[in-house]
């Protein structure tokens, strides 16, 4: 499956509620699990961003439609981004040539 490193930072509504972030978190994978995903790791961080979240969905869509919903809700905003394996950044240098 497809994996996806988040950059989380709270919105002024998010960081109010700190308390809650780990149920949050606890939805936030069921919510991944109903999509086909799961979560490979979710992290608090001191610095720029205040979670780091490393998830799999079975595409793209799946995972756009995770953080849609997510972000929706008006606690965090996020950077997404694709990752791979060292393994599927083999076949791409492959066929990069």
């Amino acid at each position: 499956m497809p994996t996806y490193v988040s950059l989380v930072k709270w919105t002024d509504q998010g960081i109010k509620d700190y308390r809650d972030s780990p149920s949050r978190a606890a939805d936030f994978s069921k919510l991944v699990e109903s999509l086909g995903g799961r979560i490979r790791e979710i992290l608090w961080t001191v610095g720029e961003y205040d979670i780091v979240t490393v998830t799999e969905f079975p595409d793209d869509e799946a995972g756009t439609a995770a953080l849609l919903r997510v972000g929706s809700l008006g606690n965090i905003r996020s950077t997404t981004m694709r990752a791979f394996s060292a393994d599927e950044m083999g076949s791409i240098i492959m066929r990069a040539g």
